[in-house]
């Protein structure tokens, strides 16, 4: 008697439970995030949802993959998401074309570019003047990580495009199996994508986009106008778990960052998931709070405006705001 009775209490203990859990998850808000790309420079944005940061919030995070900025921005003006993940220059594009209802960054997640430039010879006490006669697979003309790669080398008196042959015309997908098929002496790659053509033997890391660049805001967080207008509670709520997920990667190990995000990189073993994650914190990649800095907004264009994107700056306070991340540095 005593063992049915003990059963049927663990029954009911199993029932409340799962009523529980179904009644809170009907309480979270729904909200569509669209990433650019899946990488793990994006490491806060995986522990925010693997340690449950959105739920404690009260949102329920569908995260999908833009595979392009203009892709993610689509998507964002489209109303097919309500945030997007993806570098602020797209926003200063839709900006300067006209839209309306344009989009507004308002969490910065990271603060250097993530991509590593990756020869298929090795070569010792690397140089950026190793390029010069030599092509690279570069990004979308117009787009971030193009943009840095022409920085940079501008930055050591290379001339792109002569001093140097860029492809730029190649799937952000495809870039890898085109530095595979032997198309290029060099490509610009965001992890795991650098690392995998390591281990792989294909190619050697010989340098740090991040590192040579210096800080800049390389992705954020942002919405429409009119969504950041209409949902302020939800656009507060997503800061405040994207700044406790800030708050943790930068308190743990890469050992146990990539513990809790290993599932979102299942091609990727743990071992090389650690790599990787040491090197974007050693070399300083993740803002430690969501606050957008103007310098770095003023940086931004001026990268745009080298490379022949940006005819006037735009006013930083019409298309960033701190409001929600200041608040988030008051509650945790």
């Amino acid at each position: 008697m005593k063992k049915i009775i003990a059963v049927f209490i663990l029954i009911v203990f199993i029932l409340i439970f799962s009523l529980t859990g179904c009644n809170n998850d009907k309480d979270l808000t729904e909200v569509t995030l669209n990433q650019v790309v899946h990488s793990v420079f994006y490491a806060p944005q995986y522990v925010a949802i693997e340690k449950g940061f959105f739920e404690e919030e009260g949102l329920k995070v569908t995260l999908e993959t833009g595979w392009g900025a203009d892709k993610s921005m689509t998507a964002l003006l489209s109303n097919n998401a309500d945030i997007a993940l993806m570098g602020p220059e797209s926003s200063i594009y839709v900006y300067t074309e006209g839209q309306e209802d344009y989009a507004i960054s308002f969490a910065q997640l990271t603060q250097r570019a993530g991509n590593f430039l990756v020869s298929a010879e090795p070569i010792q006490d690397f140089d950026w003047q190793d390029v010069k006669g030599k092509t690279i697979i570069g990004g979308r003309p117009g787009g971030m990580p193009q943009m840095v790669l022409e920085y940079i080398l501008k930055q050591q008196n290379i001339t792109p495009f002569t001093d140097v042959d860029i492809i730029t015309n190649i799937d952000f997908t495809a870039t890898a199996g085109s530095f595979a098929n032997g198309d290029a002496d060099f490509t610009v790659e965001f992890e795991p994508t650098a690392t995998s053509l390591e281990t792989e033997g294909i190619g050697t890391i010989v340098a740090s986009l991040g590192v040579d660049s210096g800080k800049i805001p390389y992705t954020a967080y942002m919405c429409r106008k009119s969504y950041m207008e209409e949902n302020p509670d939800i656009i507060q709520s997503f800061t405040n778990a994207i700044y406790k997920a800030q708050v943790w990667v930068d308190n743990n190990t890469p050992e146990e960052i990539a513990k809790v995000i290993e599932d979102h990189f299942p091609e990727t073993d743990s071992e090389s998931l650690v790599v990787i994650i040491d090197r974007y914190k050693s070399q300083d990649t993740w803002r430690v709070d969501p606050v957008f800095p103007e310098d770095g907004f003023t940086l931004l264009q001026n990268v745009l405006s080298e490379a022949g994107e940006l005819e006037s700056f735009v006013d930083y306070n019409e298309l960033v705001t701190n409001q929600f991340a200041e608040e988030a540095l008051t509650i945790q």
